[in-house]
């Protein structure tokens, strides 16, 4: 090797030498080469999963007494949490099959604070109006929701404070992650943009069948639309998460008749939202910073 060539500096696959220090951590990451097939397959393995998480906890509340003919609230929440879980994990193992899984990947990064918000009020304000109108052409009830009377929040103040945990925490994290972080993401290597957040929409509407009214599905398949598009526009799936907890959180503390309740639901959200994102930061990988 000549002089010249010595000085040349050697192949890297963390690190673009041609690039100053630190632009190649501003840089988005790659779209992940996620197989179009591979979000219908983890959609089926995931509802696998959760029915027989469900009768594992079916079987354990019946040996704790519990009647499989109405189950308890808290047959009912660990079911819940349980499909939560496998959404999770359905997206985690079928991601896994084009190499392993990167946070930034599924959209857990950092976003510009008030690009996101300003996205997320675009977002809430068109799935508000569309919600009304659609409304008031059915004749439905917006608040008529079967999810908490299932949870038991009436039984008890341990059933009530599990469950709000549940809707404004929980769902929100697993059901982003599977939906707009994997679901969304596979399908858009397909058709693109439109195609991909429309379907996504339409199933995410479609999951919901059981604890939402018929007449309601619909608003809820373009809520799954329209925070496709804010995944898209925000390059990340925080705002989703954010949004997502919001409107459960207003969603919950309507059906339960709260007030002051419903803020301070929503900021323990955050709170609890913040923590799990720190937690995965730190134990899964180091997320990139996204582009300004």
């Amino acid at each position: 090797m000549s002089a010249a060539d010595s000085s040349v500096p050697p192949p890297s696959f963390g690190v673009a030498p041609e690039l100053p220090a630190g632009v190649e951590r501003r840089l988005p990451p790659k779209r992940p080469a996620w197989k179009p097939w591979t979000a219908w397959v983890a959609l089926i393995a995931a509802f696998g999963g959760a029915l027989m998480g469900a009768l594992v906890v079916g079987i354990i509340g019946v040996i704790g007494g519990a009647d499989l003919s109405d189950p308890t609230p808290a047959v009912n929440i660990g079911a819940t949490i349980v499909q939560d879980l496998c959404f999770i994990a359905a997206a985690v193992l079928f991601a896994g099959m084009a190499g392993r899984p990167l946070p930034a990947q599924f959209g857990l990064r950092p976003t510009p604070v008030l690009r996101a918000i300003a996205w997320m009020a675009i977002a809430f304000l068109a799935f508000y109006v569309f919600t009304v109108v659609w409304v008031a052409i059915v004749h439905a009830d917006a608040d008529d929701t079967k999810l908490p009377d299932e949870l038991g929040v009436d039984r008890s103040t341990a059933a009530m404070l599990a469950a709000a945990l549940l809707v404004a925490v929980v769902a929100p994290i697993a059901e982003e992650f599977f939906f707009r972080g994997f679901f969304f993401a596979a399908l858009r290597n397909w058709k693109g943009l439109w195609p991909a957040a429309i379907i996504t929409g339409l199933v995410f509407g479609g999951i919901h069948v059981g604890s939402a009214e018929v007449a309601l599905l619909l608003p809820l398949a373009f809520f799954g639309f329209v925070l496709c598009l804010l995944r898209e526009r925000t390059g990340s799936l925080f705002p989703c998460i954010v949004l997502h907890s919001a409107n459960n959180s207003l969603a919950f503390g309507v059906s339960q008749h709260w007030s002051w309740q419903i803020p301070l639901l929503f900021v323990c959200a955050l709170a609890a939202i913040g923590g799990a994102a720190a937690l995965v930061r730190a134990k899964w990988a180091p997320v990139p910073a996204a582009a300004g």
